[in-house]
């Protein structure tokens, strides 16, 4: 592990070759994502999941560029080793090709390194080409896809059929034309995931696809355990870091409304002299 050394999707691509795990976690603010850097984490991926996690939205539709560009200068501050990509929100990247190019373009000088978007319509695939071309590193999403939530209808798992495998491969295969460097497939069967990771060029990133992914993401806020709402069947909690700060607040609480906080070692005191100067005033 070299943490002198900057991540970029051109390390993406020799990690696939030479059959290296790539590791990627969300993050939305500075201290989080220093964390996350300094313990080696190959990027970071400030997601617009930060519409539930920070924001308490019920998905991420209503997470906006302001959102992302704020969160996004946060993460990147905190950042020397990993790669950064951002997510472009709903509707930034739906409209034309000059307003995405704008959006991206704004996320890239807020910090990020690449740019994440949904989907593969011929819209779509026609945006990347225009991103790449103008020097913008894109990350393709395919399987569920968040921002698609109204008219997919729920949280359903995606490529369940042999048929719908090999559509899934088509659209990873035009991504992969259209030049993105890598692909997250979020929410695909191990075995439909594994087929398709295995006949594309790109890196895939799972997210609920299993272990035959190139890499894998997760959000941070469910490897903390720190997301005050349901953690999805594909993540993993590696800690509980919900009931160890809820243990730390309601001490904090108790302590100050029973006088214990703050203690003597929490404060400043004047000197002596300065004390007896005091005690000898006559308060007017």
């Amino acid at each position: 592990m070299n943490l002198n050394k900057t991540v970029t999707a051109k390390t993406f691509q020799k990690m696939k070759e030479h059959n290296e795990k790539i590791t990627m976690l969300t993050a939305y603010d500075y201290s989080t994502a220093k964390y996350i850097d300094e313990c080696g984490v190959d990027s970071i991926l400030v997601g617009d999941s930060l519409g539930m996690t920070i924001l308490g939205y019920t998905d991420t539709i209503n997470v906006t560029m302001e959102d992302m560009i704020t969160f996004t200068k946060a993460v990147s501050r905190g950042v020397s080793h990993a790669m950064v990509i951002a997510d472009l929100p709903f509707l930034s990247y739906q409209i034309s090709k000059e307003q995405t190019i704008l959006n991206a373009g704004r996320l890239i000088q807020s910090g990020a390194n690449a740019v994440k978007l949904e989907g593969a319509s011929s819209f779509i695939l026609d945006e990347i080409s225009h991103l790449v071309s103008s020097g913008i590193n894109v990350v393709g999403h395919l399987g569920f896809t968040p921002q698609y939530i109204n008219t997919i209808g729920g949280y359903f798992v995606q490529g369940k059929s042999y048929e719908n495998t090999l559509k899934l491969l088509e659209s990873a295969k035009k991504l992969e034309d259209s030049g993105v460097f890598s692909i997250v497939l979020e929410m695909v069967p191990e075995e439909s995931a594994k087929y398709i990771s295995e006949n594309i060029k790109v890196p895939t990133i799972g997210i609920g696809a299993g272990k035959y992914c190139d890499g894998q993401v997760l959000v941070i806020d469910d490897v903390l355990g720190k997301f005050a709402g349901n953690i999805p069947k594909f993540a993993k909690q590696y800690t509980n870091l919900r009931e160890i700060m809820t243990q730390a607040i309601n001490s904090y609480n108790n302590e100050v409304k029973n006088n214990v906080f703050p203690s003597s070692q929490h404060c400043f005191n004047l000197t002596e002299e300065e004390m007896k100067k005091l005690e000898s005033a006559i308060v007017k």
